[in-house]
Parts: structure tokens; C-alpha cells; sequence
């Protein structure tokens, strides 16, 4: 058996090289393009993020013999191009059918992504996809909505509450009258000061005692005899002699 030539070898290391390196592999056929078609194809995949490349079927195989690329064998029919994706996957896929719309020539077979096959409809698939910035834009915007909603939930509460506890004082006749809250206490005098203050105070005036002989005196006195009422009859024989008596005088008349 014949070794190899280094050239076969150099194309098989590349091949095995590039799709190790690629996020994504995807097979064309390109049977009927020209030069000039396939340079517009180079261009337009480059604006993607994808190189387009074309290699024999035979070294492509024995750069994918017994590893994860292996399942590409099955798409390995007629003259095959293979774009290795550097970038996303949808935006190849879309670039590929694009052209193709414009160049049936150009035929998507499938591909591998990381280590799933890929159809030429999952291949469709993806490239109905937005671009990635719009994907992370209405994830981000789908996330943020609920929390904006929420937001504005606990932001209407108090308002709502306050609404209702209006509503309900107004029909109890309006808010109860506040309770008067009792005087604090006075603070409790520390004894220093409460010595400092009855020094401060002034005496208090001395009641003025009774004389002890009026008090004695007024003890030993006995109480006045109430006077006797006298007749009424007593009383005139008393001051008005009567007409019958003799007036005083000697006996014998004169």
C-alpha cells in the first residue's frame, strides 16, 4: 500500500483542523455555479461569519474517520462545499438560503452543530431566525415585562388601600376623634433638689397663740344666770298702788 502523499496529508490535517475549530459545519452542493457565482457565495457566507470551502469527498472522509464529525460521511455525494461557522449558525444558514433563492444550483445537504446533526430543514429552521441581538432584545424584554408589571402592582397598592380606608371612614361618618393623650408625668425630684428647694422656701408665718390669763378666765367664768320672767301681773301691783289703799299717815286722820 502507498503512503500518502504530503500534500493529501497536509489537505486531511486542515480539513480535521477547521471543523474542530468551527461552532458549525454545513454541507452544500454547488453542481452548475461558476467562478464568479461562488466568489459572490464566498462573500456573502465571510459577511455571516462562515468560510466556504471545497475540498475532495475522499479527504474530507478521511478527515472525519472515527470522530465526532463522522455522521457528515452520509452527506459526502457529489461535488461538496462545506462552510465552517465561525459565528452564528442562524446567520449562515440564512445567508446560504438566501442564495440559494436566487441560485437553485446551490443545494443545502445539512450539517453538525457541536454533535447534532442538522438536517437541510433544521437548516431552514434556523435561518427563519432573528439575528441574536433580537433574540437577547425580546428575551430581555420578556423577562422585564412581568417585573414591570409587578412594579406597578406594589406601586398601586398603597394607593388602592388608601382609597379604600377613605372610602370606608367616610361611610363610618368620618376618622374618630383623636384620644387625648394624658399629661406626662412630672419627672420625680432627685433628693438634692428637693432639699435645695425646701431650703429655698420661706417659713411658714407662726399662728399667734391666745393670751393665757383670758383663756383661763374664760374657763373659770360660770355662764350668766338667765334672768326670771316676772308676771305681767307682778309687775303692775308692783308700780301702781291701787286707789283703795289708805295713804300713809298718822292714825287719827290728820
Amino acid at each position: 500500500m502507498e503512503n500518502p502523499r504530503p500534500e493529501k496529508v497536509a489537505v486531511v490535517n486542515e480539513v480535521r483542523e477547521r471543523l474542530d475549530g468551527s461552532q458549525a459545519a454545513i454541507l452544500t452542493e454547488y453542481r452548475g455555479l461558476t467562478v464568479r457565482e461562488m466568489a459572490a457565495l464566498r462573500q456573502a457566507l465571510s459577511a455571516a461569519g462562515g468560510d466556504y470551502k471545497v475540498y475532495k469527498n475522499t479527504l474530507v472522509k478521511l478527515a472525519i474517520a472515527g470522530g465526532r464529525h463522522e455522521p457528515l460521511a452520509a452527506l459526502l455525494e457529489g461535488p461538496t462545499g462545506i462552510a465552517f461557522v465561525s459565528g452564528e449558525v442562524s446567520a449562515v444558514a440564512k445567508a446560504l438560503r438566501d442564495y440559494a433563492r436566487s441560485n437553485p444550483n446551490l443545494v443545502v445537504k445539512g450539517g453538525l452543530h457541536g454533535e447534532g446533526f442538522l438536517s437541510g430543514q433544521d437548516l431552514g429552521v434556523l435561518a427563519d431566525l432573528p439575528p441574536r441581538d433580537v433574540l437577547l432584545g425580546r428575551l430581555a424584554g420578556a423577562i422585564a415585562a412581568p417585573m414591570q408589571q409587578l412594579a406597578g402592582l406594589l406601586q398601586a397598592l398603597p394607593r388602592s388601600f388608601a382609597y379604600g380606608l377613605s372610602a370606608l371612614l367616610d361611610q363610618k361618618g368620618g376618622a374618630p376623634a383623636e384620644a387625648e393623650s394624658p399629661p406626662p408625668p412630672e419627672a420625680e425630684s432627685s433628693p438634692a433638689e428637693a432639699s435645695s428647694e425646701a431650703a429655698e422656701a420661706p417659713p411658714a408665718p407662726e399662728a399667734e397663740a391666745p393670751p393665757a390669763e383670758a383663756s383661763s378666765e374664760a374657763a373659770e367664768a360660770p355662764p350668766a344666770p338667765e334672768a326670771e320672767a316676772v308676771p305681767a301681773e307682778a309687775s303692775t301691783e308692783d308700780v301702781a298702788p291701787s286707789a283703795d289703799a289708805e295713804p300713809a299717815g298718822d292714825g287719827d286722820g290728820t
